[in-house]
């Protein structure tokens, strides 16, 4: 068991247990524990019942609830609430907006317990007239839903890559070669099909492999002699395993890497893509582009024909990489909602070889993590310079801030505080349902905010959860331009905002694009290998990322950036 699973059923116990009305004591037990523990660094499934108890929020009764998950991997009372909840009303938990009292109430008074219900009490108006709801909540639950079937059967890229990978080591016992192709090979942002190919010369046993693996779960209808189509048990994304000979093995790596729009672009020699990989005797895939008179593309960007515009501008090897980024800016510690303290999330910076770190723990508006008030912030600073005395001009930690950028666009620090840090990631955390008008009045006017160094997350989207707030990507890039602000590209997963599409256009307005991954622990530092992988899908380029920076490069970008404020 792993933290984040015993944390996540602890939360949900204490989810059910109100949806049920139970004791309302017992009930912030279980929710103050699992709020606490999100945070703990210490390896709850190796703590006794003792040990756990001298943990922050962990009383003796959850104490023992949380030897019980590690002991057995389940929870009795989580178990006897859920065999008293319908499935439909578990699944309104996934409502953005939607909590549990209002759950309780739309079960109880509408019996409403599915989603289908739901949609049909919203549009006939009836979730309108129940009290605390009104017709604004009825419209946000209405959108909620529609957003959620459109997501349905999707998985985010880390997950999709997780299951990729589990399906290739497993298989590979069986197979002789195996390649995760498709989707997860070209790094989409959501995927609903998790593609890998298989070298056999016999379809049959092939099959039979795959029938006599209990994780695999075949969905026959749609599976053929040459194609396995199914599920990973656990897991709601569609799994699709071709069956291929190994002389066509190169060829259909390419051809299912690439989207169909890409695969039809036709080159200099009158045939499209799809059809130089047909007829090409060398099935590499450098040479079927040649083949077809087109310039080689990496697989990130096999989408549609905007690789081509981008690659009569720039080469392949002008992409950023893992290895161009020197340091990482958006960062949290313990300070505010972090896991773990700067020093530790600096000394993993060295090891992963950057030669900076940047911390920008949250501001104090953002109460609910813990956010920096005046006080707080001057004394992490002395810290940070302790810290900063202990290290060679090799490395050396930056002084940030995520400051939320308030309903009217201002940052929630003066100017005297706002002057102490190095920079400023300006970011929307509250109030995310917005016009249009009303947020692009917010940004602008956070962007014209001398002391906004870069723009954090710029639609606040959450990928498959929540739709970002809309904003007008070309004002917003012509604004970061003029005003001289990076953009962040939040390499979170869960994030990887900004949208990928708009890359481009920055980089020819000349606004540069810091690849930031919003870690709040060490692991989280290695998400910036998904917003690597986004970017180079964009065509961003090591020369317009931020954070490709040296050390040198940014400390003199910091101070001349201050410098302009100060003149001014």
């Amino acid at each position: 068991m792993t933290n984040s699973e015993i944390v996540d059923l602890l939360e949900l116990t204490g989810r059910l247990m109100e949806l049920h009305n139970h004791d309302a004591f017992r009930t912030r037990a279980f929710q103050t524990a699992a709020f606490n523990l999100d945070k703990s660094t210490a390896d709850l499934s190796q703590l006794s019942a003792d040990d756990l108890v001298k943990l922050p929020g962990v009383g003796k009764a959850v104490a023992n609830k949380i030897r019980e998950i590690v002991d057995t991997g389940h929870l009795t009372e989580l178990d006897d609430l859920l065999a008293q909840t319908p499935s439909g009303v578990l699944d309104m938990f996934r409502i953005k907006g939607l909590g549990v009292k209002k759950i309780r109430t739309l079960w109880h008074e509408l019996g409403i317990d599915n989603l289908r219900d739901l949609q049909l009490a919203g549009e006939n108006g009836q979730i309108a007239t129940i009290k605390g709801f009104g017709q604004n909540t009825q419209e946000k639950i209405l959108a909620a839903l529609e957003f959620l079937q459109e997501q349905k059967g999707k998985v985010r890229m880390d997950k999709a890559a997780m299951i990729a990978n589990l399906l290739h080591d497993e298989l590979a016992q069986y197979f002789d070669r195996v390649e995760i192709s498709g989707q997860v090979r070209r790094k989409a942002q959501e995927v609903d099909r998790v593609q890998l190919l298989l070298q056999t010369s016999d379809p049959i046993s092939a099959m039979l492999t795959l029938a006599g693996r209990p994780n695999l779960v075949q969905h026959e209808v749609e599976s053929s002699p040459f194609v396995w189509r199914g599920q990973l048990e656990g897991f709601d994304v569609r799994v699709e395993l071709l069956l291929v000979p190994a002389e066509q093995m190169d060829r259909e790596l390419f051809i299912q890497t690439a989207a169909e729009p890409h695969l039809q672009q036709v080159g200099a020699g009158g045939a499209s893509l799809l059809q130089a990989a047909y007829t090409s005797t060398d099935v590499s895939e450098p040479a079927i582009y040649q083949r077809a008179g087109l310039p080689y593309i990496v697989p990130e960007m096999r989408e549609d024909d905007f690789a081509f515009r981008w690659a009569s501008r720039h080469r392949n090897d002008e992409l950023v990489t893992w290895d161009d980024l020197q340091g990482t800016l958006h960062n949290h510690s313990t300070w505010s909602d972090g896991k773990q303290s700067v020093a530790d999330m600096a000394a993993y910076c060295r090891q992963l070889g950057l030669t900076y770190f940047g911390i920008a723990d949250h501001s104090k508006t953002a109460t609910y993590a813990n956010g920096l008030d005046i006080e707080r912030v001057q004394q992490q600073q002395v810290e940070i310079d302790q810290l900063n005395a202990g290290y060679g001009s090799d490395f050396r930690i930056f002084k940030g801030i995520e400051s939320d950028i308030l309903g009217d666009g201002s940052l929630d620090y003066d100017e005297a505080t706002l002057a102490t840090f190095d920079y400023v990631v300006a970011s929307v955390h509250q109030t995310l349902t917005m016009s249009l008008d009303k947020a692009m009045t917010r940004l602008l006017r956070a962007i014209e905010n001398p002391y906004t160094t870069i723009l954090g997350h710029p639609t606040g989207r959450l990928i498959l959860a929540r739709e970002g707030y809309p904003i007008d990507h070309r004002a917003i890039i012509d604004a970061c331009a003029e005003h001289n602000v990076i953009i962040e590209l939040n390499a979170s997963p869960y994030r990887l905002d900004m949208d990928w599409r708009w890359i481009d256009y920055a980089m020819e307005q000349g606004v540069m694009i810091s690849i930031n991954p919003d870690a709040h622990d060490l692991v989280g530092l290695l998400d910036m290998h998904y917003g690597v992988a986004i970017a180079r899908k964009g065509g961003l380029t090591k020369s317009m990322t931020f954070n490709a920076l040296t050390l040198n490069q940014m400390d003199s970008y910091f101070r001349q950036r201050r410098a302009r404020i100060d003149k001014k």
